[in-house]
């Protein structure tokens, strides 16, 4: 259903900071769902990819569900009836799914692994509503220069690298490592601000 141009809200189903200030950019009005606990942690959750699955596939999945999860709660919690709008990002170097890293160390191989390297930033964003789930996929290519083992040391220590897909923000001190960029900076931040406002206009939003 149509909503109001002028009083624009949506349910947000995601802890990232980095969305909620994308979405604050383009003037959205959101209210964040928080899901009982970490998608690593929930079953419904669970984004561990599947055998063999493909990245793209991975990335699109792993959005949808999270759409569809947060349509539940809104019906579980009587919540506003507003459209929930979710997204996923992950890493694809040269075929091979990268995540968010599980600990320091493995943090520090991540990044050893893009240093010099081109890699594919893939975020998805699913927005969900009554008549169902509407998704819409960014592809970037980022290319990191050499990193020296010093500075990738430093930079896992910030803490920074932890709860992000590929081991950095290019927002954050991450941005000095990138030489080359193609295609969209939000959508590597984490939210692709054209796909997502286009996706929203099929939902009425007048942005």
């Amino acid at each position: 259903m149509p909503v109001d141009g002028q009083h624009l809200r949506l349910h947000l189903a995601s802890r990232s900071p980095r969305r909620r200030e994308l979405l604050t950019q383009i003037g959205v009005g959101f209210d964040t769902i928080a899901f009982r606990s970490t998608p690593r942690d929930d079953l419904v959750l669970d984004e561990t990819p599947l055998p063999g699955e493909d990245p793209i596939h991975y990335v699109e999945r792993i959005a949808r569900t999270k759409a569809e999860h947060g349509c539940r709660i809104v019906g579980w919690r009587r919540l506003l009836p507003q459209p929930v709008l979710a997204a996923d990002t992950t890493i694809d170097l040269a075929g091979e799914l990268i995540g968010k890293p599980l600990d320091a160390g493995d943090a520090g191989r991540i990044l050893q692994r893009l240093s010099g390297n081109t890699h594919r930033v893939l975020t998805a964003v699913a927005v969900g509503g009554p008549g169902g789930i509407e998704a819409a996929l960014s592809i970037s290519e980022v290319r990191f220069r050499q990193l020296d083992r010093d500075e990738i040391r430093r930079y896992v220590a910030s803490g920074e690298p932890m709860d992000k897909a590929g081991a950095y923000g290019i927002q954050g001190h991450a941005g000095m490592f990138v030489e080359y960029l193609a295609g969209s900076y939000s959508g590597v931040m984490g939210l692709p601000l054209c796909e997502t406002a286009l996706l929203l206009k099929r939902f009425g939003y007048r942005l």
